[in-house]
């Protein structure tokens, strides 16, 4: 029996509208997939980010154009399905993570466990989930942390007045911080802004600089008082190591770097160089969220409170409570969508 893929676009609302450096948002664009192979079915997700230029609608017209040949392999394995499809969409590795996720569910649900037992993993050894305040007034950034009391705040900076953002968001709260100016500073203003970020109680700064200012980084990494993670130049397998000596650790985006399959290798390879680990999530509902659950035991930060920045969601099978994550022991991600693909 061969395989089947079926595919659809959603666009799920968030609670309020999210805004980093680099623009604004108040829906989030994703291609969820279904894989269908002697009778079980997997499922996957890829949202799409305006700044990396793949949207929804060019995931779905590589996927129809190649329908055939996606469905036509001889499936045994995730890992080999995924070195398939990397060469079948060399240009679209959104696309791609999406199917991988599908063929990781489907392959647990074939061997009847979820996807952390097939990995020897103990999911005790999970590290707790931040939660995310986008960029907004002060007044509005701190009605967002005081509705949700969470025990680590991700917040977004890389704008005029940022350094205030969280002075005011820190006399609110004793939690931990960890702030993400996704590529928004210049040099100087990261060698001015970090150490007052350090008095503030910050635990790290993620993608201080333009993802290819390396000089810039190298001289920052020399200096910061705090961990530096590499996000927007940590896309693919190969910038783990580039980002060596430039970066403290990496952060791990499953959509950009095409799948489960690569980045169980990227953390086999970070952890050679002695470099921590973060598995971040790009606003996935829970069908991606699940995926990062699954890979948390093995980092050191995860990012992945996509479910509850979203007003809804397409699935159920992970649980958050004040920041630890639960997985559902059913095969594969453990969801369960709640209508019919």
């Amino acid at each position: 029996m061969p395989l089947k893929v079926r595919y659809k676009k959603t666009e799920l609302p968030f609670r309020y509208p999210f805004t980093i450096s680099k623009g604004t948002k108040t829906h989030q664009p994703s291609l969820v997939v279904e894989l269908e192979f002697v009778g079980a079915k997997g499922y996957g997700e890829a949202p799409a980010i305006a700044y990396y230029n793949i949207p929804v609608e060019k995931m779905m017209e590589d996927l129809q154009q190649k329908k055939i040949f996606v469905e036509k392999f001889a499936y045994t394995d995730p890992e080999r399905y995924w070195h398939y499809l990397h060469h079948l969409f060399p240009q679209n590795h959104f696309l791609v993570c999406a199917l991988d996720i599908a063929s990781w569910d489907l392959y647990g649900k074939m061997r009847r466990q979820p996807l952390y037992k097939l990995w020897n993993l103990d999911y005790t050894t999970s590290p707790i989930c931040d939660y995310t305040i986008g960029i907004d007034t002060v007044e509005k950034m701190v009605e967002k942390m005081n509705e949700k009391p969470w025990p680590i705040y991700k917040i977004k900076v890389g704008v005029p007045g940022d350094i205030e953002l969280v002075e005011a968001l820190r006399k609110q709260t004793d939690a931990v911080f960890r702030v993400d100016a996704n590529a928004g500073w210049t040099l100087d203003e990261a060698l001015e802004k970090i150490p007052v970020l350090k008095e503030l109680g910050v635990e790290f700064v993620e993608q201080p600089l333009a993802k290819d200012n390396w000089e810039g980084m190298k001289l920052l990494y020399e200096k910061s008082p705090l961990p530096l993670i590499a996000d927007e130049a940590c896309v693919y397998e190969n910038d783990v190591e580039k980002c060596y000596q430039h970066f403290h650790g990496i952060n791990i985006k499953l959509t950009k770097c095409s799948g489960i399959t690569p980045a169980r290798r990227m953390i086999t390879k970070a952890r050679e160089l002695d470099m921590k680990v973060m598995i971040g999530c790009m606003n996935e509902c829970t069908i991606g969220s699940a995926a990062i659950a699954h890979l948390a035991p093995l980092v050191d930060y995860i990012d992945m409170d996509g479910p509850l920045l979203l007003a809804e969601d397409l699935a159920t099978g992970i649980t958050y409570d004040y920041g630890k994550v639960g997985v559902s022991d059913e095969p594969g991600l453990g969801i369960q969508l709640k209508e019919e693909f």
